[in-house]
């Protein structure tokens, strides 16, 4: 009976020794060096820009491989794999004289000021180099941010006819499509972007998130009960996929399951959720805001 008991308490031991193992594999740091000042992007998720040593810190990560981008102004962009076992990047810049690139990066650096001069600079950029896919892509994101369908159709047009299969351009078309007012073409073009990033693509899921929270607050409106919380779960499912896939750098997804999950009166699992934002956003400015979000939600459960 005791060598029976050992076994069953050996046999537990080694089930849970590999789940802990398993489990401190999912999820890992990466260390990045690099040039001062330069842009990390992670699967195409911006993931922070280095300091003055030309090093940062990306956590968490996921297990498997990875891609990584680095974008630093006046230097060759370096676009490289990420191994599954890697936790330490080393990528020495090198300058840049090609004038497409030059072009795309001055366009990068004019966003935040004039959306307008990044435009022409993006355009600039594919004139010399038409298949430069970035540009693509902030050439469209431009002109969705400055409210242009029109152009900004005709851009998702040109780079498909050098990419076919390209989720980051689906997914902004889906964002056109939505301030369009055509909600049929932007789930269309969401549910596109992720069968094409096969189902990695966060801004589609956060963009068909948005799309059926809303469905649903119309549908409360019109006191349609049952197809409220149909839209509400739908919502719920798409923002935890983004949310996973985030790798916790957008924060307001997390608030907006939270107020999902409230309307669904699913107080647990609010709870749960902004408990999550509180981990894996520790030094949040809203940290207070969803301390009292929690404390709220269990004060209405005793009652």
């Amino acid at each position: 009976m005791r060598y029976k008991v050992l076994i069953v308490i050996c046999a537990v031991f080694v089930i849970c020794t590999s789940a802990f193992a398993q489990s401190a594999k999912a999820v890992r740091v990466l260390t990045v060096e690099t040039g001062s000042d330069a842009k990390v992007w992670l699967d195409s998720i911006y993931r922070g820009t280095t300091d003055e040593s030309g090093r940062l810190v990306i956590k968490p990560v996921s297990a498997g491989r990875h891609r990584i981008r680095i974008l630093a102004f006046g230097f060759k962009e370096v676009d490289r794999p990420v191994t599954a076992r890697q936790t330490s990047l080393r990528a020495p810049l090198k300058k840049t004289f090609d004038r497409a690139e030059i072009a795309y990066q001055n366009a990068e650096k004019s966003l935040s000021e004039d959306k307008y001069r990044s435009i022409d600079l993006y355009r600039e950029a594919l004139r010399l180099s038409p298949r430069y896919l970035q540009a693509h892509i902030g050439l469209v994101r431009a002109y969705a941010d400055t409210n242009d369908p029109v152009a900004a159709f005709a851009a998702i047009k040109k780079a498909r006819r050098f990419k076919p299969v390209f989720p980051e351009i689906s997914a902004i078309e889906g964002r056109v499509h939505k301030s369009e007012g055509d909600i049929d073409k932007a789930i269309a073009s969401f549910e596109r972007a992720i069968r094409e990033a096969r189902g990695f693509q966060p801004e589609a899921h956060t963009g068909l998130a948005l799309i059926m929270k809303s469905e649903a607050e119309g549908a409360g409106a019109r006191g349609e009960i049952e197809e409220e919380k149909l839209y509400y779960e739908d919502a719920a499912k798409s923002f935890e996929k983004a949310i996973d896939q985030l790798s916790a750098t957008e924060p307001v997804v997390y608030l907006l399951l939270g107020q999902v999950y409230e309307k669904m009166k699913a107080k647990e699992k609010a709870i749960a959720v902004y408990r999550r934002f509180l981990r894996d956003m520790p030094e949040h400015e809203e940290r207070s805001a969803v301390e009292s979000f929690i404390e709220q939600l269990q004060k209405e459960e005793e009652i």
